[in-house]
């Protein structure tokens, strides 16, 4: 990585835990380019470590037609006899006309689709530098740091785009992201994203949904949707979440555990608002776990919305998240779990359990 973030007030280890309260990181540009690559939590995953449920047969196809993208990007299994389809050569305008330049994974939480997108991103051959992979928030935060032109300069020399997470929460948002792509298209990029939505629906039931619908159906001209059932891995089959620990629990915790944070909830959730989310990542720089107590339901969809933000970036890293108060399934009400970014919120439910549940070796250790 070329350069790092700065960091205020994080201590050494040796000196208590670390607060992310007070960390106000600055991100330079050049960071957020040097990390669109897979997170660490998918840095091994690949085709043939994805485990398909025998019961949903659409598992078994992602893999294979993902197989297939990442053999016409110069990737995935050897060619078989009668030759393997060539889906996307780099010929932009010939390549623009024939149909669509991606795949989007659709799918509920949970049923693996970061993981074939990142192996998707391994086994396409080409140097790391021309592929990218990243979320939609830190796309669109790449365009606020570089600006619109820089960014499809710095992005048109890839092979293959990969958006994780693919979310429009404004119309503003919607255009932005429709104009760069179409731009990447014409330049010979091959595309491939994630989310709980297919390409034509991600507007319904949030507001000014005409203009996300008008704009979208532009947008998912670029891709191929491919379906993907199931039930959420991370509760298949797995014991329950812990329940929340007592407060003096989650002080023991952080004080013995190097590179802990310790933070009272409500005052992370008023932080984390005079911090923007394109900078959650570098704010968790080396906190090896995540101590909160008085964990309570969240007051808004502001705040609710930068919480499933950091909620992503704790589990990209795999950080344990050790907590008191309410249990994790009771911090959005149930207007927000039925609302707009429902899926947003139940995503982060699910993260935030299983991080919770990791943290379990913590505190039994």
């Amino acid at each position: 990585m070329s350069s790092t973030a700065s960091l205020s007030g994080a201590g050494p280890s040796d000196q208590g835990p670390i607060a992310l309260t007070s960390r106000a990181p600055q991100v330079p540009a050049d960071r957020l380019v040097a990390e669109l690559v897979p997170p660490p939590r998918f840095d091994s995953v690949r085709f043939d470590t994805y485990l398909p449920d025998p019961n949903q047969p659409s598992q078994t196809e992602a893999v294979r037609v993902l197989d297939a993208f990442a053999a016409g990007l110069g990737g995935g299994a050897a060619a078989d006899g009668a030759g393997r389809r060539r889906w996307f050569r780099r010929e932009p305008k010939a390549a623009a006309a024939a149909g669509p330049r991606g795949v989007y994974l659709d799918g509920g939480y949970g049923v693996g689709k970061t993981h074939l997108l990142a192996s998707l991103w391994h086994a396409t051959q080409a140097p790391p530098e021309r592929k990218a992979f990243g979320t939609f928030v830190e796309l669109t935060n790449l365009v606020g740091a570089l600006g619109f032109q820089q960014t499809v300069q710095t992005l048109s020399g890839h092979r293959l785009l990969c958006i994780d997470e693919f979310e429009l929460d404004d119309p503003g948002d919607t255009v932005l992201v429709s104009s760069l792509l179409a731009r990447l298209v014409e330049a010979g990029v091959a595309l491939a994203a994630t989310s709980n939505t297919l390409p034509g629906k991600l507007g319904e039931g949030r507001f000014a949904a005409a203009d996300f619908l008008r704009e979208i159906q532009g947008l998912s001209a670029h891709f191929r949707p491919l379906r993907i059932d199931g039930e959420d891995y991370r509760h298949r089959g797995l014991p329950q979440a812990p329940d929340p620990y007592e407060d003096e629990t989650v002080k023991r915790v952080a004080h013995s555990v190097a590179g802990a944070s310790l933070d009272d909830f409500p005052g992370l959730l008023g932080h984390l608002s005079k911090v923007h989310p394109s900078r959650y990542g570098a704010m968790c720089d080396g906190v090896r776990a995540v101590c909160l107590t008085g964990v309570e339901p969240v007051p808004d969809q502001s705040t609710a919305l930068r919480l499933v933000v950091l909620a992503d970036r704790l589990y990209d890293r795999e950080v344990p998240v050790v907590a008191s108060g309410r249990p994790f399934d009771a911090l959005f009400s149930e207007e927000m779990l039925r609302g707009g970014y429902r899926k947003k919120y139940f995503r982060a439910i699910s993260r935030l359990t299983a991080l919770a549940r990791d943290s379990r070796r913590l505190v039994e250790g």
